[in-house]
């Protein structure tokens, strides 16, 4: 049987944003499932596959599956968004996704058209879709960056779609991500989308995806999520959605509970300024109170937590 756990897209908003994005957890042991696929830090390594849907603007976990290292997320994208947008309520009128160049591929484009879902997926960047971009006319948008659009029809795909390219100078010192097509003095980066935007704009859509990184990191770091605590799959798969689970009580935690100035904290923070605090139950005149110390900076948001956790009602 499966075991999920994670949230549903928040009910505050008319239109949702759905980041994917997927990790590689390295193994070292014998641990069922465990496969040797795309793992650029320990090459020849078998790994597991985690794929997660994340909701761009409140951080919740909308979906999330497991898989062995060797899977392709295109193969298990599809059954993914397909749960993911039956937890969609009726006031949100529409979705809009980011997914890096490991979702481009047309059965997932296609999906997400006849479902009505918008999207900005970075292009894999084929020798011939490089032409294409070497070739297209480019047009200043500010700074240093210049930007261009075209239609284009990858091979394979049943027709051609919107392209935007964004052309950069390259920088001193480049980041993996903007070092997938060099050309003469410029580095590029290629985004197939339906929206219905200046081309300046689906790129800038797309920039704020680092949501969905921050929060596999959040996971890695502050939940254990890189720890395999079994040699069986089923024992694994299940870990690894109580950690999402958790992940997602502390983010409707902080977004119901806590007061705003405190709601970007980490989960380490917010134990250690919030959580962990000494206090002493004292009785005066026989009614039990709790008393914290009086240099305790963050009484406030302390007491207005434990009312609104009153008031919270699910």
């Amino acid at each position: 049987s499966t075991f999920t756990a994670e949230g549903s897209i928040s009910t505050h908003t008319k239109a949702g944003r759905a980041d994917l994005d997927s990790t590689v957890l390295t193994v070292y042991g014998h641990q069922a499932g465990a496969k040797v696929g795309f793992n650029p830090r320990k090459k020849g390594r078998p790994s597991y596959l985690p794929l997660l849907c994340v909701e761009g603007q409140t951080r919740d976990c909308w979906e999330a599956s497991y898989h062995p290292g060797n899977t392709h997320v295109t193969t298990v994208t599809l059954p993914l968004l397909e749960r993911a947008l039956a937890k969609i309520p009726p006031g949100v009128q529409s979705v809009r996704l980011r997914a890096d160049s490991a979702f481009y591929d047309h059965k997932i484009v296609e999906w997400l058209e006849a479902h009505k879902v918008r999207y900005a997926i970075v292009a894999a960047l084929t020798p011939r879709l490089q032409r294409r971009v070497a070739a297209a006319r480019y047009h200043a948008a500010g700074g240093r960056v210049a930007i261009a659009e075209f239609r284009y029809h990858p091979i394979g795909w049943p027709g051609p779609r919107r392209f935007i390219a964004i052309r950069r100078p390259i920088p001193e010192e480049p980041s993996w991500q903007l070092s997938l097509f060099r050309l003469g003095q410029y580095v590029y980066q290629v985004i197939v989308t339906d929206l219905e935007l200046t081309p300046l704009h689906p790129w800038r859509f797309y920039n704020d995806r680092a949501e969905a990184e921050l929060v596999i990191r959040e996971l890695k770091e502050a939940y254990a999520l890189g720890k395999i605590p079994s040699r069986r799959w089923e024992a694994n798969e299940a870990y690894f959605h109580l950690v999402v689970f958790a992940y997602n009580l502390l983010n409707w935690f902080r977004r119901l509970c806590v007061p705003p100035p405190l709601q970007r904290w980490s989960l380490r923070t917010l134990r250690n300024q919030l959580l962990l605090v000494p206090g002493e139950l004292v009785r005066p005149q026989g009614n039990p109170t709790l008393k914290l110390p009086e240099n305790f900076p963050h009484q406030h948001a302390f007491w207005a937590t434990l009312k609104q956790l009153e008031r919270l009602r699910l």
